[in-house]
C-alpha cells in the first residue's frame, strides 16, 4: 500500500542566528517520530534528507543573510515535496530554519492551484530583510510569501507573491516584538486572518477552527507551519531562539495542532525552529514528539472516521 505520508528531512540552518537547527532531523527521527507514527497506525515512508546548510557568519550580506543558501535549500525542498505530492502523499517535513516552509509552499503550487498556509509560529515574521533586524531570513518567512520583501527567495514559488492575504492565518505571533511584527502589513491586509498568541491562549480550539474555515475551503489545499517557538520557552525551551513568557503552554499548541492536521486536504506539515542542542537529556524532544505524535494521530484518525 503506497504510504499516506512522506517524512522529508531538511538539515538546514542557513537562515538561522546560529547553528544547531541543522540537527534537528536526525534528532526527531533518533526520538522515535516515523517508529511512533507507524507503530499508531499511520502509512508513513521516510525518503529521507535534502541537502542541507549549516549557519554561517555572513556580515558581508547583513541585510538578508545567506541568502544564496536558503534559496538552494528552499528549491531543493520544493523538489522533494513536488515528487511526494504527486505520488499522492502528504509530506512532513523536518526542518530546520523557518525559510523552508516557501519551498514547500513552493513545491506544492507546482502540483495544486489553491495552496493556503496556517502559519503557526512565535513570530509574525512580517519585517523585510534590511528594514530592521539582524538580517536573518527565517525571521522573514510571512514578508517574503506576501511580497512585503523583494528577494530572490520570495520568487520561487509560481506567482509572485506567492499567497495572497485570503491564503494565509497567522496564529500564536507575539504583537510586542518590533522585530518581526508590523501592524501597518496587518492593517493594509484586511483579508489576512491573524491571532496573537494571547488570543491562542484564551481559546486555542475556537482560534484553530476560525484559522480552518478560512483555509480548508473547496479545493485549496492546507500546508500547517509550526515553530516550537510558539511555544513558551519557560515550559518546553527547545525554540533556537527562545520566547520566555509570550506563547502558549505546550499543550495548548497540541490541541491547535490537532485541529489544523484535521483539515479535509492538508498537503504537509513543517516543523521549524527545533534546536536540539538545547536539549541535554532527551526530555525536551520527548515531549515535542509526543505532542506530535498524538496531534497527527488523533486528527488523522478524525479525518479517516469522517
Amino acid at each position: 500500500m503506497e504510504a499516506n505520508y512522506a517524512v522529508i528531512g531538511v538539515p538546514t540552518s542557513a537562515g538561522a542566528h546560529h547553528a544547531g537547527q541543522e540537527r534537528a532531523p536526525a534528532a526527531l527521527r533518533a526520538h522515535g517520530l516515523v517508529e511512533r507514527l507507524v507503530a499508531a497506525g499511520l502509512d508513513v515512508v521516510d525518503v529521507g534528507d535534502v541537502a542541507g546548510e549549516a549557519f554561517r557568519p555572513d556580515d558581508a550580506h547583513a541585510s538578508a543573510r545567506n541568502l544564496a543558501a536558503v534559496v538552494r535549500v528552499a528549491g531543493a525542498v520544493a523538489d522533494a515535496v513536488e515528487t511526494q505530492a504527486r505520488l499522492g502523499r502528504t509530506p512532513i517535513v523536518l526542518g530546520g530554519d523557518c525559510t523552508i516552509t516557501l519551498g514547500v509552499v513552493a513545491g506544492l503550487q507546482r502540483v495544486h492551484d489553491d495552496v493556503r498556509l496556517a502559519y503557526v509560529d512565535g513570530d509574525a515574521d512580517l519585517v523585510a530583510p534590511g528594514r530592521k533586524g539582524s538580517g536573518v531570513l527565517d525571521a522573514t518567512g510571512v514578508a517574503h510569501l506576501l511580497g512585503i520583501a523583494d528577494t530572490a527567495l520570495a520568487r520561487i514559488g509560481r506567482t509572485t507573491p506567492m499567497l495572497g492575504p485570503h491564503q494565509l492565518v497567522m496564529l500564536g505571533y507575539d504583537a510586542g516584538d518590533p522585530a518581526s511584527f508590523d501592524a501597518a502589513a496587518l492593517a493594509d491586509r484586511p483579508r489576512l486572518l491573524h491571532f496573537s498568541d494571547g488570543a491562542v491562549r484564551t481559546d486555542p480550539r475556537g482560534v484553530a477552527r476560525a484559522a480552518l474555515a478560512a483555509l480548508d475551503r473547496d479545493e485549496a489545499r492546507v500546508v500547517v507551519h509550526f515553530d516550537v517557538d510558539a511555544v513558551d520557552s519557560g515550559d518546553l525551551p527547545l525554540a533556537d531562539f527562545p520566547h520566555y513568557g509570550t506563547g502558549v503552554p505546550v499543550e495548548t499548541a497540541g490541541v491547535v495542532l490537532r485541529e489544523l492536521f484535521g483539515a479535509r486536504r492538508l498537503a504537509a506539515v513543517v516543523l521549524t525552529e527545533v534546536n536540539p542542542t538545547h536539549d541535554t537529556t532527551g526530555e525536551l524532544l520527548r515531549r515535542y514528539v509526543e505532542t506530535l505524535v498524538v496531534a497527527l494521530v488523533t486528527a488523522t484518525e478524525s479525518r479517516r472516521a469522517s
